[in-house]
């Protein structure tokens, strides 16, 4: 265990000691550093998945299959590294009650927000999109031959798997005598 105490805290309020677990035996002063560090670092690693599920929707879509999930997150990914590359060339749309930021200090989220903005700036290599009609589907009336694959959920069970005695073949009589009548 390694106790942590501040003089002092930049909002002013009273520091109190903070306890870390570490599992080495031999910790020295550099250990100490890196531990309270990685400790405040966790904070940053915290508020990227919050970005990743709130902001850029991880966890939205219902997904069906293993493949498609890590497909998915590999998007999410992808995005999260292109809003960390315009981070220099986005402007900082900020609301009202937010202090202006560096333009190498903008968060993901202040990125997306002028990201919109980075369209004009950016050479488009695409050409411009043919017009065309959906495809007509499936005929009315004619049922679905490719029905979806359902995948279970895996579900932890009761550590008594036996059998429940049915109604039809019911063994456990009950402590109440039956009305008739």
């Amino acid at each position: 265990m390694i106790r942590l105490e501040v003089d002092r805290l930049p909002s002013g309020a009273i520091p109190k000691p903070v306890w870390l677990w570490w599992s080495g035996t031999d910790a020295t002063t550099a250990d100490t550093d890196m531990l309270w560090q990685v400790f405040l670092r966790r904070f940053d690693i915290e508020h990227t998945f919050r970005l990743f599920k709130q902001t850029l929707g991880w966890t939205c879509p219902k997904i069906r299959a293993p493949e498609a999930a890590d497909r998915w997150t590999w998007l999410i990914l992808a995005a999260y590294t292109q809003l960390r590359l315009a981070r220099p060339l986005a402007a900082d749309l900020r609301h009202p009650w937010e202090k202006p930021a560096a333009p190498n200090k903008l968060t993901p989220a202040r990125v997306r927000r002028g990201f919109r903005h980075l369209r004009g700036k950016a050479a488009c290599p695409a050409g411009a999109p043919k017009p065309s009609r959906p495809g007509p589907g499936r005929p009315p009336g004619r049922k679905n031959t490719q029905p979806t694959p359902r995948h279970d959920v895996h579900t932890v069970g009761k550590p008594d798997t036996a059998k429940r005695p049915t109604k039809r073949n019911q063994q456990v009589s009950s402590p109440r005598p039956r009305r008739t009548g």
